[in-house]
């Protein structure tokens, strides 16, 4: 099915948002606003519907407002930040009433001052108040996402380290949550556990625990991983792109790890919890043996040392607070 004119214009913004990441040969897939993020946002939206009206109705509306009424509103934001949910605000409004007429007037990704008129809605007057809060809700929280994500991009402005995001997300909403970080211009991480190999000290121990056998190590883990993807590319000549775009990364806590994985040559090192000293002489071995490896700091990291960590040399930055620790960002509704 063709996109409508508006989900064309979304998209190409979308694309553009992608300059940053066209730096690294292989990265994690980018979410996009796609069938499947739609489709998951409206099981959300219909929990949503449920938890305000259960099987019942908007009593109060339905008693102090005429059926039939018809009403105009703006939607406002009530201090600056980055919007994020525009069209996940029509979606909103289309499980509520498909009736009700929504224009945006900013699209996301947009830096907007207090007071900015975001969007204009239209349409039955019962509809709007039942439909406000759950529109407003959703808004609020991707572009609080998008906000804080575009302090941190900020913050390590004129490096070559990216920001991404974690699997730290609220359940069921990961793809409409690592959208809104791709709205304030940060990077994703891994989706799901199906389209990213990341090695971390639990898989090794827990191989060691299964087969009886000595603890692998994460040389002969990153080994094993790159042989299966061969294997796949092999088996399923079906799912050649799918395979060839399957990242291995490996997860390590000290420098003696980091030696024994580069001559591997896995996609990426994720440094966990390393200080800048030991990360720049992190990345000055890595230059020295495997350049094409991309380093990723990891583990604590916030607005106030993120751009120490940025200055070390690592290409990737990832931040489990972009999505778990946002703050609710004002929007309001201004009926006219």
């Amino acid at each position: 099915m063709m996109d409508s004119p508006n989900a064309f214009r979304l998209r190409v913004r979308i694309e553009l948002l992608e300059t940053p990441r066209a730096m690294a040969a292989k990265d994690y897939r980018p979410v996009l606003w796609d069938a499947a993020l739609e489709d998951d946002l409206r099981q959300l939206l219909r929990l949503a519907v449920r938890e305000d009206l259960d099987r019942h109705h908007d009593w109060t509306t339905g008693i102090l407002v005429a059926d039939g009424a018809a009403a105009r509103a703006i939607v406002a934001a009530r201090g600056p930040g980055v919007v994020a949910g525009m069209a996940g605000a029509r979606v909103t409004l289309e499980e509520y009433d498909r009736r009700i007429e929504w224009r945006p007037l900013v699209e996301d990704g947009a830096a907007v001052e207090k007071g900015t008129k975001l969007a204009e809605i239209a349409g039955p007057a019962r509809s709007l108040l039942t439909a406000e809060r759950p529109m407003l809700n959703l808004l609020g929280r991707l572009s609080g996402i998008a906000t804080l994500t575009r302090q941190y991009v900020d913050a390590v402005a004129g490096t070559k380290a990216r920001i991404y995001d974690t699997r730290k997300t609220m359940p069921g909403w990961r793809r409409v949550e690592k959208f809104a970080v791709r709205m304030g211009g940060g990077s994703n991480h891994r989706l799901g556990l199906f389209d990213g190999i990341l090695i971390k000290d639990n898989h090794l121990a827990q191989s060691a625990e299964q087969t009886g056998a000595a603890r692998a190590t994460p040389a002969e883990a990153v080994r094993r991983s790159k042989a299966f993807i061969a294997e796949r590319l092999t088996a399923e000549p079906q799912l050649r792109e799918f395979w060839e775009s399957m990242l291995v990364e490996i997860e390590v806590d000290r420098l003696d790890q980091l030696d024994l994985v580069l001559p591997e040559r896995p996609d990426v090192v994720l440094l966990d919890n390393m200080p800048p000293d030991v990360l720049r002489e992190a990345v000055r071995r890595r230059d020295a043996v495997a350049p094409e490896v991309e380093l990723e700091a990891s583990g604590g990291i916030n607005l106030r040392t993120v751009r120490a960590v940025a200055e070390t040399g690592v290409e990737r930055i990832s931040c489990g607070a972009l999505t778990h620790s946002a703050l609710w960002w004002d929007v309001g509704l201004d009926w006219l």
